[in-house]
């Protein structure tokens, strides 16, 4: 798999640091900071558009060497598959060399912008390389050709193109243990042009809106690579007469790029949103599905502190996004929405208040206040490898979560950090397939199990106490 390290000074104690913020990450919000309530959306570490997937593992692989202040260290280094949501395969490499990829964590299609790559200069030369690389060339023996090899394996390909990817993305020095993968990424480090970030395979703009009931909510804009998307609104939403309709008011079941979409609300009679006739105050949930190949050079990041991946190649897959409405006849109409922001360390909130009052609401100790009619964006500041769980609430029982964890750097990145490898790696055999290593094992010293075992300690540690204080939480909390 793709190398699993360790930081002394940083990944060596996330572990430790994880489980004290999960136990300690109790922001204020709205003066309140607590488990979400009824009302609550689920929890969110961002505006989730595109692919979600689980992990499957490392399919296709070589040998490498990387080189440190340490010493040298073998690692697997190749292909990983992931399973799609809903239907689907993607194939990629990893850009974080010393964190290690947990076996089935969940990950989700994410802009540059919240990984290291946002702040990369070089993000653009990886997605040169995974665009003339295998798997997407899969012509092993014209790739041989233009690298100047004798022969190409798939082994071969996979290490190649991992290592010339570590060289831009974690500045390592590392070398293929193949001599044939080894000049394959000489050549593509060589070769790589700057190619810009590919777009969401489906997101929608904004991804939260607000407004008065009796009106129409939006737009919210679909952007998609799709052929079209097909639309549903939620049951609880069709039971309040809120209809999802285009630009003339005209009822939407699908849609295309480009397409603009309006919540149309009726003017409620003070009831909930379980009255036909419509609500003084309430919010629903928009969701749009397409089948469409997710573009090459997209990243995947999980909240399982697993390795951030970069999409390599992809079959037909279900991609999914949402987009929030909230209404009221009087007072602030928050509408709210997050992304991780790795150039500023921190969360965005973006903050947008349609309603005719302001919108306050503290957070971290600071409190903010959004005017009537205006929109803000605020930072929530966070330490790398930091946990993060938190809700802030509105009138009439509005609350929207917001959890995750801040992942954006890799371990090259941390000055005066060195590195330790956690296991030993699993030899490759020269111009085939080695025995498929364990994910959370690659790499190697004889401490490895100790420190392993400890880390999986702390962080089973910090999600029980997670999990039995949001048990104990109520929404009176």
């Amino acid at each position: 798999m793709c190398a699993s390290y360790s930081a002394p000074s940083a990944r060596g104690r996330a572990a430790a640091r994880l489980a004290a913020v999960t136990l300690t990450s109790g922001l204020v919000a709205a003066g309140v900071l607590s488990a979400a309530g009824p009302a609550a959306a689920e929890g969110q570490p961002q505006s989730q558009s595109g692919a979600t997937a689980a992990m499957d593992g490392l399919k296709t692989y070589g040998a490498a060497v990387v080189h440190d202040e340490s010493g040298d260290h073998q690692v697997s280094a190749g292909l990983f598959e992931m399973s799609v949501d809903g239907g689907g395969t993607l194939q990629t490499y990893c850009v974080d060399l010393r964190t290690p990829t947990q076996r089935d964590a969940r990950y989700y299609e994410t802009p540059w912008s919240g990984t290291s790559l946002g702040a990369n200069k070089h993000a653009g030369k990886i997605r040169w390389i995974l665009q003339n690389s295998y798997p997407q060339v899969n012509d092993l023996a014209a790739l041989a050709a233009k690298a100047g090899v004798g022969n190409l394996t798939e082994q071969d390909a996979a290490a190649g193109t991992q290592v010339a990817i570590w060289r831009y993305s974690d500045g390592a020095h590392v070398d293929a243990v193949d001599p044939q993968a080894e000049k394959l990424a000489d050549y593509l480090q060589s070769s790589a042009g700057d190619l810009a970030e590919p777009k969401a395979s489906l997101s929608l703009d904004p991804p939260a809106v607000s407004g008065r009931p009796g009106r129409r909510l939006g737009p919210v804009t679909v952007h998609t690579n799709a052929a079209g998307v097909t639309v549903t609104p939620p049951a609880d939403a069709v039971a309040a007469g809120v209809r999802i309709v285009d630009e003339k008011g005209k009822p939407v079941t699908s849609a295309k790029d480009g397409s603009r979409l309006y919540f149309d609300v009726p003017k409620g009679d003070g009831g909930d949103t379980s009255h036909a006739s419509g609500s003084a105050e309430g919010s629903t949930e928009l969701t749009v599905q397409a089948s469409t190949t997710v573009p090459v050079g997209r990243a995947f990041t999980s909240d399982s502190r697993s390795q951030t991946q970069i999409l390599a190649g992809s079959s037909e897959s279900t991609v999914a996004a949402a987009a929030d409405a909230t209404w009221a006849d009087e007072g602030p109409i928050p509408a709210l929405s997050a992304a991780k922001n790795c150039a500023k360390d921190g969360l965005d909130i973006q903050a947008a208040n349609k309603g005719d009052e302001p919108f306050t609401f503290a957070l971290m100790g600071t409190e903010h206040s959004i005017p009537a009619r205006a929109a803000r964006t605020v930072l929530v500041p966070l330490q790398e490898d930091q946990a993060y769980d938190f809700t802030i609430t509105g009138p009439g029982g509005y609350a929207q979560r917001f959890t995750g964890v801040l992942d954006c750097r890799t371990q090259s990145s941390e000055t005066g950090t060195k590195t330790q490898l956690l296991s030993a790696p699993t030899p490759a055999t020269a111009g085939g397939t080695a025995p498929a290593p364990n994910l959370a094992e690659t790499g190697g010293t004889d401490s490895t199990p100790l420190i392993a075992a400890t880390g999986l300690s702390l962080l089973v540690l910090g999600a029980t106490a997670l999990s039995i204080i949001r048990k104990k939480k109520t929404p009176q909390n």
